[in-house]
């Protein structure tokens, strides 16, 4: 259609997923000048944000001021938010082909992998994205339970969310406190007996995918003193060899950090984080009532695959450890949504630079698009999904320009809300989180913390004095 993106035809755009992504994908839209564009942002919860509000670490609060630059987004007036919003539950992919003329998945990645190993099914033994959900107040992970009435937890994972959980394991909660953390999770860290919290890499110090200031920030707990292992911190020549050709200072400095912690001494604080490098779970242990007691570890060497990189290998040396609760930090991967290709193998929605593809033909299907971690797998910081939803706005510009989008039925704003009313009252507005918005920071304010979070839906809901 010629005139499509013009006032009287504007182009309207789906984006399922309010995270970054999302956002950035809206902005990029919105950069058009040439353009009218309409942008629908869908959300399964009533709030949005994504991983901003329900992953990164409360003790972060800098990191999640990018909020400030989603709302000025949203305030654009062809921007409008179906929070509460169900793919699957309340629409379908088909009731979106008959609203627009393109449609964004920007949906991350919600699960975890699996470690693959004996016992790790046992009481105890926990994804690390279900801790991270529980501590920040996902509606979904409200009323889980994390028994920390033992004395030693093992983080398995040496990524940034590991460390995340480790952090919050070993912090004073008179540090939490002063954070968005939720309540239920603050007076359960209160009254937990963690003492030693072991932080496991199979691979070694240069490798750690975690930044330098996580690193750093390791040394600097109020409550827990942080080591790492003499002979775990020695880089192999591999190592060594690699860092010397890509003279990446960043890496250096992090390698600099952890070696500095082997010759930390106890300084009578009440917890210990270990640390520990080129190691790989093979079993967890339980007892009769099937509750984690124990842990079997590989060490590991290291060596060059075929791709460039150095990859972890099994000796023929074990160790054993004394655990009460396992969290593994793994890797995460996307879940599928109905009646959109899925790639089951990387956990990605199956495209190509952000185009949606057909399966069975493997040319992309009209109008569909993909952004962020459900389109490339879970890299890079909150930054990276940038330039990654740029690329695939440019991706709808250019099929745009060839004639190649939706022709929905019904391309019309106001038929959208109406149909989307209908099939669910409760959807939350950009209004109503700005109102929900304004109760948590005003609930913060009353008890010295950032905000104070809604974490049931009801609650919500009741907020806005809709029950």
């Amino acid at each position: 259609m010629s005139n499509l993106g013009t006032e009287s035809n504007p182009l309207r755009v789906a984006i399922v997923g309010a995270g970054p992504t999302g956002f950035y994908a809206a902005e990029h839209l919105f950069k058009q000048k040439d353009l009218v564009i309409e942008v629908d942002m869908f959300d399964r919860l009533p709030t949005p944000f994504g991983l901003v509000r329900g992953g990164v670490a409360p003790d972060h609060q800098k990191i999640k001021t990018v909020t400030k630059a989603f709302d000025r987004i949203a305030k654009n007036s062809r921007f409008r938010f179906y929070g509460y919003v169900e793919i699957g539950r309340d629409i379908n992919v088909e009731d979106l082909r008959c609203h627009y003329h393109q449609i964004i998945y920007t949906t991350g990645a919600q699960t975890d992998r699996q470690m693959n190993i004996p016992g790790e099914d046992l009481q105890g033994s926990h994804p690390a994205t279900e801790f991270v959900a529980w501590y920040n107040g996902h509606p979904d992970y409200r009323d889980y339970e994390f028994d920390l009435s033992g004395e030693r937890a093992a983080v398995v994972g040496i990524g940034n969310v590991a460390l995340d959980v480790a952090r919050i394991l070993a912090r004073d909660p008179d540090e939490l406190a002063k954070t968005d953390i939720a309540d239920h999770a603050l007076e359960a860290l209160r009254h937990s007996n963690i003492k030693d919290i072991y932080v496991l890499g199979r691979r070694g110090p240069a490798q750690a995918k975690f930044t330098t200031p996580e690193a750093k920030e390791l040394g600097e707990l109020e409550g827990a003193d942080v080591f790492t292992m003499p002979d775990e911190m020695e880089l192999d020549e591999l190592s060594e060899q690699s860092l010397a050709q890509s003279q990446d200072r960043g890496t250096m400095k992090k390698v600099e950090i952890l070696q500095s912690y082997t010759d930390n001494k106890p300084s009578g604080k009440p917890k210990k984080l270990i640390v520990r490098f080129l190691v790989s779970p093979v079993e967890l242990y339980g007892n009769e009532a099937g509750q984690v007691t124990g842990m079997k570890l590989v060490k590991n060497k290291l060596y060059a695959s075929g791709a460039g990189t150095l990859r972890p290998k099994a000796t023929d040396q074990f160790e054993e450890i004394p655990v009460d609760i396992v969290f593994r930090s793994v890797g995460y991967r996307g879940v599928a949504l109905p009646g959109v290709p899925f790639y089951e193998n990387w956990g990605v929605i199956l495209n190509e630079k952000g185009r949606v593809l057909n399966p069975e033909t493997n040319k992309p299907v009209i109008g569909e698009y993909t952004g962020g971690w459900i389109k490339r797998g879970p890299s890079g910081v909150i930054g990276t999904n940038k330039p990654d939803a740029v690329d695939t706005v440019n991706c709808m510009l250019e099929d745009l320009e060839a004639g190649k989008t939706l022709t929905p039925a019904q391309p019309d704003a106001t038929a959208a809300r109406d149909f989307i009313k209908q099939q669910q009252p409760n959807y939350f507005s950009y209004e109503d989180w700005l109102r929900l918005d304004e109760i948590e920071v005003a609930k913060g304010k009353e008890t010295g913390q950032p905000r104070v979070k809604f974490t049931r839906v009801a609650e919500m809901l009741a907020a806005l004095g809709r029950q």
